[in-house]
Protein backbone atom coordinates (compact mmCIF):
# COMPACT_ATOMS: atom_id res chain seq x y z
CA UNK A 1 0.00 0.00 0.00
CA UNK A 2 1.28 3.47 -0.86
CA UNK A 3 1.84 5.78 1.57
CA UNK A 4 0.18 9.10 1.43
CA UNK A 5 1.65 11.75 -0.79
CA UNK A 6 1.07 14.69 1.06
CA UNK A 7 3.13 13.09 4.23
CA UNK A 8 5.54 11.25 2.67
CA UNK A 9 6.59 13.82 -0.25
CA UNK A 10 8.46 16.51 1.63
CA UNK A 11 10.17 13.77 4.33
CA UNK A 12 11.49 11.90 1.59
CA UNK A 13 12.52 14.64 -0.92
CA UNK A 14 14.85 16.39 1.73
CA UNK A 15 16.46 13.06 2.32
CA UNK A 16 17.52 12.60 -0.63
CA UNK A 17 20.18 14.71 -1.32
CA UNK A 18 21.84 13.18 1.74
CA UNK A 19 21.29 9.54 1.03
CA UNK A 20 22.14 10.39 -2.62
CA UNK A 21 25.73 10.70 -1.43
CA UNK A 22 26.36 7.58 0.19
CA UNK A 23 25.06 6.03 -2.52
CA UNK A 24 28.24 7.28 -4.60
CA UNK A 25 31.42 5.72 -5.03
CA UNK A 26 33.30 8.09 -7.45
CA UNK A 27 36.33 9.40 -4.81
CA UNK A 28 37.73 11.61 -7.05
CA UNK A 29 34.43 13.86 -6.89
CA UNK A 30 33.88 13.47 -2.69
CA UNK A 31 37.10 13.85 -1.62
CA UNK A 32 36.92 16.97 0.96
CA UNK A 33 39.00 17.67 4.37
CA UNK A 34 37.07 19.34 7.07
CA UNK A 35 39.72 20.46 9.18
CA UNK A 36 38.55 19.51 13.34
CA UNK A 37 41.27 21.17 15.12
CA UNK A 38 44.44 23.44 15.05
CA UNK A 39 46.60 22.46 11.90
CA UNK A 40 49.79 23.88 13.28
CA UNK A 41 50.15 21.10 16.14
CA UNK A 42 52.46 18.19 16.16
CA UNK A 43 50.22 15.63 14.64
CA UNK A 44 48.09 15.83 11.98
CA UNK A 45 45.79 12.85 11.81
CA UNK A 46 43.64 12.12 8.91
CA UNK A 47 40.07 10.46 9.51
CA UNK A 48 37.62 9.43 7.05
CA UNK A 49 33.54 8.92 7.77
CA UNK A 50 30.67 9.23 5.98
CA UNK A 51 29.04 12.23 5.05
CA UNK A 52 25.03 12.83 6.24
CA UNK A 53 25.77 9.01 8.58
CA UNK A 54 24.59 9.04 12.24
CA UNK A 55 26.46 6.18 13.14
CA UNK A 56 29.70 7.17 11.63
CA UNK A 57 29.74 10.58 13.56
CA UNK A 58 32.70 9.96 15.69
CA UNK A 59 35.47 11.61 14.29
CA UNK A 60 33.68 14.97 14.53
CA UNK A 61 33.95 14.74 17.98
CA UNK A 62 37.34 13.45 18.27
CA UNK A 63 38.38 17.01 18.56
CA UNK A 64 36.70 17.25 22.24
CA UNK A 65 39.28 14.19 23.29
CA UNK A 66 42.11 14.18 21.31
CA UNK A 67 45.13 14.87 23.46
CA UNK A 68 47.44 18.09 23.36
CA UNK A 69 49.45 18.38 19.97
CA UNK A 70 47.03 16.00 18.47
CA UNK A 71 44.87 17.70 15.54
CA UNK A 72 42.52 15.92 13.81
CA UNK A 73 40.98 16.82 10.26
CA UNK A 74 38.02 14.96 9.17
CA UNK A 75 37.53 13.80 5.70
CA UNK A 76 33.98 12.69 3.91
CA UNK A 77 33.34 9.97 1.80
CA UNK A 78 30.55 8.79 -0.35
CA UNK A 79 30.78 5.04 0.32
CA UNK A 80 32.77 2.93 3.29
CA UNK A 81 34.68 1.26 0.00
CA UNK A 82 35.79 4.46 -0.80
CA UNK A 83 36.97 4.80 3.00
CA UNK A 84 38.60 1.57 2.60
CA UNK A 85 40.59 2.95 -0.43
CA UNK A 86 41.57 6.20 0.89
CA UNK A 87 43.09 4.37 4.05
CA UNK A 88 45.08 1.21 1.93
CA UNK A 89 46.26 4.12 -0.46
CA UNK A 90 47.28 6.01 2.52
CA UNK A 91 45.34 9.08 1.62
CA UNK A 92 44.05 8.77 5.11
CA UNK A 93 45.12 7.23 8.43
CA UNK A 94 41.90 5.84 10.11
CA UNK A 95 38.58 5.51 9.04
CA UNK A 96 35.72 4.73 10.70
CA UNK A 97 33.48 2.90 8.06
CA UNK A 98 31.72 -0.07 7.24
CA UNK A 99 32.84 -3.31 8.63
CA UNK A 100 32.02 -5.44 5.43
CA UNK A 101 34.46 -3.05 3.67
CA UNK A 102 36.86 -3.68 5.89
CA UNK A 103 36.93 -7.32 5.69
CA UNK A 104 36.43 -6.89 2.25
CA UNK A 105 40.01 -5.21 1.55
CA UNK A 106 41.45 -7.66 4.33
CA UNK A 107 39.92 -10.65 2.14
CA UNK A 108 41.83 -8.87 -1.05
CA UNK A 109 44.79 -8.94 0.59
CA UNK A 110 44.64 -5.40 0.93
CA UNK A 111 46.81 -3.24 4.48
CA UNK A 112 43.34 -2.76 6.87
CA UNK A 113 43.86 -3.54 10.39
CA UNK A 114 40.29 -2.75 12.62
CA UNK A 115 41.29 -1.45 16.01
CA UNK A 116 37.98 -1.06 17.75
CA UNK A 117 34.37 -1.22 16.95
CA UNK A 118 32.27 2.24 16.37
CA UNK A 119 29.12 1.32 16.13
CA UNK A 120 26.31 -1.15 16.07
CA UNK A 121 23.00 -1.21 14.64
CA UNK A 122 21.63 1.09 12.08
CA UNK A 123 20.07 -1.01 9.72
CA UNK A 124 16.16 -1.44 9.35
CA UNK A 125 13.81 -3.78 7.85
CA UNK A 126 10.60 -1.46 7.74
CA UNK A 127 7.66 -2.20 5.55
CA UNK A 128 4.44 -0.29 4.43
CA UNK A 129 1.02 -0.13 6.12
CA UNK A 130 -0.74 -3.60 5.50
CA UNK A 131 2.21 -5.65 5.83
CA UNK A 132 1.96 -6.48 9.42
CA UNK A 133 3.90 -10.03 9.81
CA UNK A 134 6.89 -11.04 8.07
CA UNK A 135 4.42 -13.63 6.45
CA UNK A 136 2.89 -11.09 4.95
CA UNK A 137 5.77 -10.72 2.52
CA UNK A 138 5.12 -13.94 0.11
CA UNK A 139 4.89 -12.67 -3.11
CA UNK A 140 5.80 -9.21 -1.98
CA UNK A 141 8.42 -7.24 -3.56
CA UNK A 142 11.16 -6.25 -0.92
CA UNK A 143 14.14 -4.28 -1.50
CA UNK A 144 17.74 -4.24 -0.50
CA UNK A 145 21.59 -3.38 -1.31
CA UNK A 146 23.09 -5.62 -3.05
CA UNK A 147 26.47 -7.02 -2.02
CA UNK A 148 26.10 -5.08 1.69
CA UNK A 149 25.84 -6.47 5.11
CA UNK A 150 21.81 -5.40 4.87
CA UNK A 151 21.42 -7.66 2.73
CA UNK A 152 23.19 -10.72 4.60
CA UNK A 153 20.83 -9.74 7.27
CA UNK A 154 17.45 -9.31 5.28
CA UNK A 155 18.32 -12.90 4.13
CA UNK A 156 18.88 -14.35 7.50
CA UNK A 157 15.79 -12.86 8.92
CA UNK A 158 13.37 -14.47 6.38
CA UNK A 159 15.01 -17.45 6.41
CA UNK A 160 14.84 -17.69 9.96
CA UNK A 161 11.08 -17.03 10.11
CA UNK A 162 10.27 -19.33 7.43
CA UNK A 163 10.61 -17.07 3.93
CA UNK A 164 13.43 -18.98 1.01
CA UNK A 165 14.81 -15.62 0.23
CA UNK A 166 14.86 -17.21 -3.31
CA UNK A 167 11.46 -18.21 -3.63
CA UNK A 168 9.55 -16.79 -1.33
CA UNK A 169 9.91 -12.88 -2.17
CA UNK A 170 10.24 -10.72 -4.85
CA UNK A 171 13.99 -9.07 -3.89
CA UNK A 172 14.65 -5.80 -5.79
CA UNK A 173 18.05 -4.81 -5.96
CA UNK A 174 17.42 -1.17 -5.01
CA UNK A 175 20.60 1.98 -4.20
CA UNK A 176 20.04 2.71 -0.39
CA UNK A 177 18.77 6.17 -1.71
CA UNK A 178 15.86 4.85 -3.64
CA UNK A 179 14.36 2.73 -1.04
CA UNK A 180 12.32 5.41 1.01
CA UNK A 181 10.88 6.49 -2.37
CA UNK A 182 10.36 3.21 -3.38
CA UNK A 183 8.12 2.11 -0.67
CA UNK A 184 6.36 5.53 -0.67
CA UNK A 185 5.25 4.89 -4.30
CA UNK A 186 4.13 1.42 -3.78
CA UNK A 187 6.92 0.21 -6.15
CA UNK A 188 8.08 -2.29 -2.95
CA UNK A 189 5.99 -3.21 0.04
CA UNK A 190 9.33 -3.98 2.31
CA UNK A 191 12.67 -2.97 2.44
CA UNK A 192 16.18 -3.74 4.60
CA UNK A 193 18.45 -0.91 4.12
CA UNK A 194 20.66 1.32 6.13
CA UNK A 195 19.88 4.34 8.13
CA UNK A 196 19.08 6.94 7.00
CA UNK A 197 16.51 5.22 4.94
CA UNK A 198 14.44 3.20 7.70
CA UNK A 199 14.33 6.11 9.61
CA UNK A 200 13.09 8.48 6.16
CA UNK A 201 10.44 5.38 6.13
CA UNK A 202 9.22 5.64 9.50
CA UNK A 203 9.00 9.23 9.70
CA UNK A 204 6.44 9.34 6.54
CA UNK A 205 4.48 6.19 7.97
CA UNK A 206 5.95 2.75 7.51
CA UNK A 207 6.67 0.99 10.36
CA UNK A 208 9.39 -1.35 11.80
CA UNK A 209 8.64 -4.80 10.69
CA UNK A 210 11.09 -7.33 12.24
CA UNK A 211 14.57 -6.86 13.84
CA UNK A 212 16.95 -7.63 11.53
CA UNK A 213 19.52 -7.94 14.58
CA UNK A 214 18.56 -12.01 15.92
CA UNK A 215 21.19 -13.76 13.38
CA UNK A 216 24.55 -14.95 14.82
CA UNK A 217 25.35 -11.30 12.76
CA UNK A 218 24.24 -9.48 15.83
CA UNK A 219 24.22 -5.91 15.54
CA UNK A 220 27.66 -5.64 13.95
CA UNK A 221 28.05 -2.46 11.16
CA UNK A 222 30.66 0.18 11.88
CA UNK A 223 34.32 -0.12 12.94
CA UNK A 224 37.49 1.89 13.05
CA UNK A 225 40.22 1.20 11.01
CA UNK A 226 44.03 1.64 10.14
CA UNK A 227 46.89 -0.23 8.56
CA UNK A 228 49.36 -1.93 9.80
CA UNK A 229 51.99 0.08 8.25
CA UNK A 230 51.03 2.94 10.27
CA UNK A 231 50.53 0.57 13.28
CA UNK A 232 54.59 -0.10 12.54
CA UNK A 233 55.31 3.68 11.94
CA UNK A 234 53.48 5.15 14.44
CA UNK A 235 52.25 3.25 17.16
CA UNK A 236 51.98 6.08 19.72
CA UNK A 237 49.74 7.80 17.75
CA UNK A 238 47.25 4.78 16.72
CA UNK A 239 47.37 4.29 20.76
CA UNK A 240 46.23 8.55 20.86
CA UNK A 241 43.39 7.58 18.43
CA UNK A 242 42.43 4.59 19.98
CA UNK A 243 41.75 6.10 23.48
CA UNK A 244 40.39 9.47 21.75
CA UNK A 245 37.66 6.93 20.10
CA UNK A 246 36.98 5.04 23.37
CA UNK A 247 36.26 8.15 25.31
CA UNK A 248 34.03 9.53 21.70
CA UNK A 249 31.86 6.18 21.63
CA UNK A 250 31.17 6.24 25.36
CA UNK A 251 30.22 10.49 25.04
CA UNK A 252 27.86 9.60 22.10
CA UNK A 253 26.39 6.78 23.90
CA UNK A 254 25.60 8.83 27.16
CA UNK A 255 24.62 12.15 25.52
CA UNK A 256 22.51 11.62 22.61
CA UNK A 257 21.10 15.05 22.68
CA UNK A 258 24.91 16.39 21.85
CA UNK A 259 24.92 13.22 19.05
CA UNK A 260 22.15 14.52 17.52
CA UNK A 261 22.58 18.43 17.71
CA UNK A 262 25.65 17.85 16.30
CA UNK A 263 24.68 15.48 13.00
CA UNK A 264 21.98 17.81 12.23
CA UNK A 265 24.13 20.72 12.83
CA UNK A 266 26.79 19.60 10.12
CA UNK A 267 24.66 17.84 7.81
CA UNK A 268 21.39 19.69 7.82
CA UNK A 269 19.74 16.68 8.50
CA UNK A 270 15.81 16.55 9.45
CA UNK A 271 15.39 16.57 13.44
CA UNK A 272 12.93 13.51 13.72
CA UNK A 273 14.68 11.50 10.64
CA UNK A 274 17.76 11.60 12.80
CA UNK A 275 16.55 10.79 15.90
CA UNK A 276 14.47 8.10 14.97
CA UNK A 277 17.77 6.89 13.20
CA UNK A 278 20.12 7.50 16.30
CA UNK A 279 17.62 5.75 18.45
CA UNK A 280 18.38 2.29 16.35
CA UNK A 281 22.23 3.11 16.90
CA UNK A 282 24.95 2.21 19.54
CA UNK A 283 28.10 3.87 19.88
CA UNK A 284 30.49 1.09 21.12
CA UNK A 285 34.51 0.73 21.23
CA UNK A 286 35.19 -2.96 22.55
CA UNK A 287 35.87 -5.78 19.89
CA UNK A 288 35.17 -8.32 22.89
CA UNK A 289 34.73 -11.74 22.20
CA UNK A 290 31.10 -11.91 21.29
CA UNK A 291 31.89 -8.84 18.77
CA UNK A 292 34.90 -10.92 16.96
CA UNK A 293 32.42 -13.92 16.72
CA UNK A 294 29.61 -12.02 15.11
CA UNK A 295 32.24 -10.38 13.02
CA UNK A 296 33.18 -14.16 12.17
CA UNK A 297 29.89 -14.88 11.19
CA UNK A 298 29.53 -11.77 9.13
CA UNK A 299 32.64 -12.61 7.00
CA UNK A 300 31.28 -16.06 6.63
CA UNK A 301 28.26 -14.98 5.22
CA UNK A 302 30.00 -12.80 3.14
CA UNK A 303 31.75 -15.62 1.36
CA UNK A 304 28.56 -17.34 0.91
CA UNK A 305 26.41 -14.58 -0.62
CA UNK A 306 29.99 -14.29 -3.10
CA UNK A 307 30.55 -10.74 -1.75
CA UNK A 308 34.20 -11.81 -0.67
CA UNK A 309 36.35 -14.92 -2.43
CA UNK A 310 37.59 -16.16 1.06
CA UNK A 311 37.20 -15.39 4.62
CA UNK A 312 40.11 -13.42 5.77
CA UNK A 313 42.55 -14.15 8.79
CA UNK A 314 40.68 -12.67 11.30
CA UNK A 315 43.65 -13.22 13.71
CA UNK A 316 45.74 -10.52 12.03
CA UNK A 317 42.57 -8.40 10.56
CA UNK A 318 41.21 -7.34 14.32
CA UNK A 319 43.79 -6.01 16.36
CA UNK A 320 42.44 -5.57 19.60
CA UNK A 321 45.95 -4.56 21.54
CA UNK A 322 45.88 -0.83 21.63
CA UNK A 323 42.11 -1.14 23.19
CA UNK A 324 43.86 -3.68 25.84
CA UNK A 325 46.43 -0.74 26.21
CA UNK A 326 43.83 1.77 26.85
CA UNK A 327 41.51 -0.21 29.21
CA UNK A 328 45.00 -0.81 31.24
CA UNK A 329 45.57 3.04 31.54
Amino acid sequence: MPLRPPRWFAIVAAAIAVLFTTACSNIDSTFAARPAGGGDRADVVKVGTLRGQPHLFHPFFYERFAPEGTAVDVVVFDSSPDIKNALVSGAIDFGVAGVPAFLAGSAAGQDVRLVASAADGGTGIVAAPGIESVDDLRGQKVGFPLGSSQEILLRLTLARLGLDPGRDVQLVNLPFSDMAKALATGQISAFASAELGPATAIEAGAHSLVSPYDTPVGRVNIGLATTQRTIDAKPELVQKIVDTHVRTAEFMDADRDAWHGGVVEEFGLNPAVAATAIANIWPRSDLSADYRSQVAALTRQMVVLGQIPVEPDLGEFVDDSFLKESADA
